[in-house]
């Protein structure tokens, strides 16, 4: 009985492995979730703020914003209709995110793909709105 001692022990090992792969796995689409969900909010704050405040900022007053809000956002496209337009005559802006990659962590994803995944664009349209002026906080545009 002696050579069986540690058969147990071996095959708790195994099952806390496979439990604890499958566990990060979870984490890590848990994470791949909040991303998603934070590229949204940020494409839409990032709107916000351009078609409240005044261009003039540009593309990289906007996109400081919307890293504040997620962090792994490479670049964005900052559109104003029509093309050209000045504050006082521009109809609308859009904000998309061209480049937002999601990086596995958990060993599951390891195993089948090491390279970070492209996630889907993100877009968000607003229409002009007071520029400069927002009734309700008068400190979104500093």
């Amino acid at each position: 009985m002696k050579h069986l001692s540690g058969a147990a022990t071996v095959e708790f090992a195994l099952g806390l492995i496979v439990f604890l792969t499958f566990l990060l796995g979870i984490v890590d689409f848990s994470r791949m979730l909040f991303t998603w969900s934070a590229a949204n909010e940020a494409t839409r704050a990032g709107a916000r703020f351009a078609v409240v405040c005044d261009n003039t900022g540009g593309k990289q007053q906007v996109l400081d914003r919307m890293q504040a809000l997620l962090p792994q956002i490479a670049d964005i496209d900052l559109a104003w209709a029509p093309a050209g337009c000045t504050p006082s005559t521009c109809e609308g802006v859009t904000v998309t995110i061209t480049t937002l990659d999601y990086q596995w962590i958990s060993p599951v994803a390891g195993a089948v793909a090491l390279a970070p995944v492209t996630m889907p664009t993100f877009s968000t349209y607003l229409p002009r709105e007071m520029m400069g002026q927002d009734p309700n906080n008068g400190a979104i545009c500093s």
